[in-house]
């Protein structure tokens, strides 16, 4: 276990290449499973996650070329080792192993899952949306006490269906979609996700030969194909990446530039920022973002001056995976925010570390909390619980005053690629220790 020791007090600025976006890149390697000729995908994150979905890949008898360290792989699955199965060490490391479930069911109608999927803890992370579709597909579902999972379908090939998600699950979208696209019929999927990650799958997969309706809209309707066809694809830039680093300048007074940025996601996560008075612009041509520098953060309140209440949800409200950041944001913004948590019932549990550092902040229950700013933040020793909260941890040292210490650093590998050479860059002080 390694960790990261930051010195604060210095200005996060200058330029920085935002790398593709993780919760696009694994969906999108699960579905090169589904191609009878090789894929390539461009503008991978060098990412721990990446690594092991990659693993996963090959333990499923795909043929991998390029690294992600290139930004660039090529995998060709023509030939799927059968049984298909995945080691239960990479079932345990990241949830997104699930994803290779619908892949598997839609090429050879069966998968097996060596353990319940892991990733971060951060409250429960449902996997029945998933495996009620599955159902609904035709698949039979086996859960033994060990963790394993073993997912069949009943005949030769997955149905169509009509199918109402009783929750808007980005993973679940993604794994339905993945097992409706080779299936004989039409699936018709209500209440989906609509993520930008989302549309990036949807996108490769219509590029591949799939047939589907709705891409960006809540209502997905899939026409069965036979086969896909591989080719090259692009993964989008990394809109959390970005948000994290923007606010890791806000509260250090710098100036930064982004390349690499997709303009309509950053206009959606926009209005929260303008909640602190934020501003920033962006060029679509160029996919670059200007932050100036020395803003002068404020809380914006609502009318009659009520305090504003930032709350995540669906797209296109604010993500549940800014909600850490903005936080550490509030934190150094005068004014007071209520943050409404909706998703997860353990991702604000983080905040005691803040209010360790000297953070003025009330937690309601599991879902809210109370920041009013702007508060002079110390050094301390904490731990980092998961990938966002790492990087909130890792903000608020860079502002605070005094050494922080932050173990657990491989947490925030799995989301964030070189955080340590990229943040130095920019002007901060921090290196990482066994």
């Amino acid at each position: 276990m390694s960790k990261f020791i930051i010195k604060g007090g210095n200005k996060i600025s200058g330029t920085h290449h935002v790398p593709g976006n993780k919760n696009a890149a694994l969906p999108m390697l699960a579905a090169t499973l589904l191609a009878d000729s090789p894929v390539t995908l461009e503008n991978i994150p060098d990412i721990v996650d990446v690594h092991q979905m990659i693993e996963g890949l090959k333990a499923l008898g795909a043929n991998v070329t390029g690294s992600p360290a290139e930004h660039c792989v090529t995998i060709d699955a023509t030939h799927i080792k059968l049984p298909a199965s995945v080691p239960a060490k990479i079932c345990t490391t990241i949830r997104t192993s699930f994803l290779f479930a619908g892949p598997c069911l839609a090429r050879c109608g069966k998968i097996s899952l060596g353990g319940a999927p892991g990733g971060d803890s951060i409250g429960r992370r449902r996997l029945d949306t998933h495996v009620n579709g599955f159902r609904e597909m035709g698949v039979s579902t086996t859960f033994n006490r060990s963790g394993s999972i073993m997912l069949k379908c009943k005949n030769e090939r997955l149905h169509g269906a009509h199918f109402v998600l009783d929750e808007t699950s980005v993973m679940a979208t993604e794994n339905l979609v993945m097992a409706a696209v080779l299936a004989e019929g039409t699936t018709t999927l209500y209440n989906v996700a609509c993520e930008p990650h989302v549309q990036n799958l949807c996108n490769m997969l219509s590029n591949m030969g799939a047939q589907i309706e709705g891409i960006s809209t809540n209502r997905l309707i899939i026409h069965g194909v036979p086969h896909l066809s591989g080719g090259t694809f692009r993964v989008g830039g990394d809109a959390i990446e970005a948000a994290s680093y923007i606010v890791a300048a806000l509260v250090t007074k710098g100036s930064l530039t982004l390349k690499g940025v997709e303009k309509e996601e950053m206009d959606i996560l926009l209005p929260a920022f303008r909640k602190f008075g934020v501003r920033w612009t962006v060029d679509a041509a160029s996919r670059t973002l200007h932050l100036p520098g020395d803003q002068k953060l404020a809380t914006a309140y609502d009318l009659g001056k009520a305090i504003p209440k930032i709350e995540d949800g669906p797209w296109p409200m604010t993500p549940s995976d800014l909600l850490s950041v903005l936080i550490v944001l509030a934190t150094q913004t005068r004014g007071t925010e209520l943050f409404f948590e909706k998703m997860f019932e353990s991702r604000l549990y983080f905040v005691d570390h803040l209010i360790g550092m000297g953070a003025r902040i009330v937690q309601c229950d599991p879902h809210r909390a109370v920041v009013t700013g702007p508060t002079h933040l110390h050094g301390s020793t904490v731990s980092s619980p998961d990938i966002r909260a790492g990087i909130a941890l890792i903000i608020a040292a860079l502002c605070a005053k005094g050494e922080t210490i932050i173990h657990n650093a491989e947490s925030i590998d799995r989301g964030y690629e070189r955080v340590e050479e990229n943040l130095k860059a920019l002007g901060a002080r921090i290196v990482r220790k066994p």
